[in-house]
């Protein structure tokens, strides 16, 4: 019978050399745990080199996903954001499995303990998993009608200001909605919605529901209040007045926007695919990541 993860590749916080020097034990542990199961592990190379693995199979992140059956992620969620657009943008014929590992804070991604990690990923290997699809959004920046920037985000696409309001007009699927003065808009997956935009005062969705919502940062107007919309449709976002305007990707990619430029954020065409363990809850995670009681 074959194996349903015959390859997996490990991925710790590469952007970090000293959170991988610190989590140098666990990443070595997890190598030689799954190398005894006949498995073929793959190693982010910048992940092998910080934290001082030697002896394992090295590859680069853009090319791990045409490579493996899954993907542990060893982080926090800004490791797994990151991890999640790059398998995205590889453009897979089909989404490549991630399992998160919680080496951050909150980790409303990456929901395996390290103390655990080893038994989880056991079950996980024995088909004892909870999968999970998650949709990402797809930003474009035109410029005088040339597109001059296009990505995916999984949380979050964030128009912003850094020193004063900006004017913005906002329309779905080419119906104008507003012309409104904030010193931002963050324009949201369900994913997102316990991120930067619950911060703003948005709705928390539920990851199931294909859905976009439209927050605004700090609103000159009160009644400037956040709207969610079906996946299905086109939101364009046109910058009408700023000095110092951006565009962030999941808070880790930026470009400058200049007056005129059309933001279009729609659905991306391929989701991103989660597993759990058995028996997840999204309302426990919740109710244990903000205190609910």
């Amino acid at each position: 019978m074959k194996k349903q993860f015959a390859s997996i590749a490990i991925i710790g916080k590469y952007m970090d050399p000293n959170a991988l020097q610190q989590m140098q034990h666990e990443l070595a542990q997890l190598v030689q745990h799954l190398s005894q199961k006949d498995i073929q592990v793959w190693v982010e190379e910048n992940t092998a080199h910080h934290a001082s693995l030697v002896g394992v199979n090295t590859t680069t992140l853009s090319e791990i996903g045409t490579q493996v059956d899954l993907v542990v992620v060893m982080g926090g969620d800004g490791t797994m954001l990151s991890v999640a657009r790059s398998l995205y943008e590889n453009q897979l014929p089909k989404p490549v499995p991630l399992v998160g590992i919680n080496r951050g804070r909150l980790g409303f991604l990456t929901d395996l303990r390290t103390e655990d990690m080893l038994v989880e990923i056991d079950k996980i290997l024995a088909g004892d998993f909870q999968a999970e699809s998650r949709m990402l959004l797809e930003a474009s920046v035109y410029r005088a009608g040339v597109q001059v920037l296009n990505g995916v985000a999984l949380n979050d696409v964030v128009i912003k200001s850094a020193l004063r309001l900006m004017e913005m007009e906002v329309e779905i699927n080419g119906q104008f909605v507003s012309k409104q003065r904030a010193d931002g808009l963050i324009l949201s997956s369900p994913t997102g919605t316990t991120a930067y935009a619950l911060s703003a005062g948005g709705p928390i969705l539920h990851p199931d529901l294909n859905a976009i919502s439209l927050v605004p940062i700090s609103p000159h107007t009160l009644s400037n209040r956040p709207i969610t919309v079906p996946s299905e449709c086109v939101c364009d976002v046109t910058v009408m007045q700023a000095d110092d305007a951006q565009l962030s990707l999941d808070g880790q990619y930026q470009q400058t926007l200049n007056v005129g430029d059309q933001v279009r954020v729609i659905r991306a065409e391929q989701d991103i695919l989660l597993l759990h363990p058995k028996g997840y809850c999204y309302f426990d995670m919740l109710r244990n990541k903000l205190n609910w009681g």
